[in-house]
């Protein structure tokens, strides 16, 4: 890590690997699609979400921005392992920024992980919360949408992370005086 910048390959592969998991977000939020099913027992309606290829794509934004968060934290040795980080405005602002992209990969994965599940719990019970005039599309819209928002403010704050700690890393601390060659005359008088 030269002048404080970090690897550019680093940065690089965290941009890539977070926008492969916003392409694959987004499409899996234009190609989820349920049907409506109704229950002969109970007389009432609920949405069937089928195993397509929504799923896929959202398991597939998962896993890239999992590896995206992976690559950084093991460059960086989740900040807990290797080298301090020197005092200073720099460390702070990645310990903000570490804290930050957590929270918001969190997040992200959860709205992932949430809409690519096959069936919709809260859904089964259209009648209960008078959604029946809703589609099916309509109750589960904006899930993968989120977690590509969350997707894109972890790779911002991810790529801030990553320079911030590595101009925290390459900063040399100020040196002390040396008190060994203290002016100052200790000697006794003899």
């Amino acid at each position: 890590m030269g002048e404080g910048k970090g690897s550019t390959l680093v940065h690089l592969l965290v941009v890539v690997l977070s926008l492969v998991a916003f392409g694959f977000a987004i499409a899996a939020e234009r190609r989820r699609s349920g049907t409506v099913v109704k229950d002969d027992i109970t007389n009432s309606t609920y949405c069937v979400y089928n195993s397509d290829v929504a799923t896929g794509y959202g398991v597939g934004a998962f896993l890239f921005l999992l590896s995206g968060e992976s690559l950084l934290m093991g460059v960086t040795k989740c900040m807990c392992f290797g080298r301090p980080l020197a005092p200073g405005s720099d460390r702070a602002w990645s310990i903000i920024y570490f804290v930050s992209s957590w929270l918001t990969f969190l997040v992200a994965e959860a709205c992932l992980i949430a809409g690519a599940t096959r069936n919709a719990y809260h859904t089964k019970y259209r009648g209960m919360i008078y959604a029946q005039n809703f589609s099916c599309e309509t109750l589960r819209k904006g899930v993968f949408i989120a977690g590509a928002v969350f997707v894109v403010a972890t790779m911002i704050l991810n790529v801030y992370y990553y320079m911030y700690f590595a101009k925290a890393t390459t900063t040399m601390p100020a040196h002390k005086a040396n008190r060994t060659n203290s002016t100052v005359g200790m000697t006794g008088y003899a």
